[in-house]
């Protein structure tokens, strides 16, 4: 058996905490070794389920450890670059949550670092390596609902908090950053295409978009999302089509928020459904992910793939104008 890639963590975050740092513990062909954080109690969080886990005081230590293999970057928006670009000098593969940068342009210094280095560099876009959305992709590829003609994507949750970093402009927060990479990228990875143009219109809040509406045309087909952290939460990603309609009801939060399904709806009134009960996906990416450091396995979410999305973005943003 390959040897294990060892993990450390880039801060003790409640997602990490929570979500991600289980994830890679739990994860085939993974070890989490190390979390970095100078504050007792976050600490604590990680050892309480990972008694072991090493804790070191600062970033920069853990990047020197020569025991750490890749690290997983869930720090504010505004600092995923950097941190991204010092794991990747510091000779790490480094996995940063999304979106792994605040413009596109970006995007280029990370995949000219990483191709310089060698080493893996991600976005962690979970949802890519979900069943649902593989099976979706395929669906849309054999032609399941006719020709695509229009794709509907919202996503939405209520969150008012002003301390909360996704409220506050300074660490480039904002509903299109947190949830909008979601109702693009999805859309571009099930559908393989790029849009042609993009319209979009903001409600505004201290500098942020609290609620975005996008409209955008693609080669195939027209698309338009909502996303707000102003709403009651709602998620769903409907793919219209001349012969039939193709649901993913919980597309983000799956298991969470719904059932982990495809549904095809069709002209004749019959409906399929497409069933992937107990998928977890932050522990099917940790594993695609340690495929590919240690077998050189194709990751299905590259950089120039999470470059595609932040351009979307930047385009939506330029289009709602500057911030009210």
């Amino acid at each position: 058996m390959s040897k294990p890639v060892r993990w450390g963590v880039l801060s003790g975050s409640n997602f990490a905490a929570t979500t991600m740092a289980p994830a890679i513990h739990e994860a085939e062909g993974a070890v989490l070794d190390a979390v970095a954080t100078a504050d007792p109690a976050k600490a604590a969080r990680f050892q309480a389920f990972h008694p072991g886990i090493r804790v070191l005081p600062d970033y920069d230590g853990l990047l020197a450890d020569p025991d750490i293999d890749a690290v997983y970057v869930p720090l504010p928006n505004s600092m995923h670059v950097d941190w991204t670009e010092r794991a990747l000098r510091a000779g790490k593969h480094v996995l940063t949550e999304k979106p792994i940068a605040v413009t596109a342009e970006e995007i280029d210094r990370l995949i000219a670092l990483r191709d310089e280095t060698g080493l893996l560099a991600a976005e962690a876009f979970m949802i890519v390596h979900h069943p649902q959305w593989q099976k979706a992709r395929a669906l849309l590829s054999e032609g399941a609902v006719g020709r695509l003609r229009h794709v509907d994507a919202a996503f939405s949750f209520f969150n008012d908090d002003a301390g909360n970093i996704r409220n506050r402009a300074e660490v480039a927060g904002g509903s299109l950053r947190d949830i909008g990479v979601y109702t693009m990228g999805s859309v571009r990875f099930a559908t393989g295409e790029e849009p042609v143009s993009v319209e979009c219109s903001i409600d505004w809040e201290k500098g942020i978009d609290a609620t975005a509406h996008v409209a955008a045309r693609f080669p195939s087909f027209t698309y338009r999302s909502m996303t707000s952290m102003r709403m009651c939460p709602r998620q769903e990603v409907i793919f219209h089509g001349t012969e039939a309609l193709l649901r993913v009801p919980a597309p983000f939060n799956a298991a969470v928020f719904g059932e982990e399904q495809v549904i095809l709806e069709r002209a004749d009134r019959s409906i399929e459904r497409f069933r992937f009960p107990g998928t977890r996906q932050y522990k099917l990416q940790v594993e695609a992910f340690c495929r590919t450091v240690r077998d050189g396995a194709a990751y299905p979410w590259r950089l120039e793939d999470a470059k595609g999305t932040q351009a979307m973005m930047d385009r939506a943003y330029a289009a709602a104008g500057p911030a009210g």
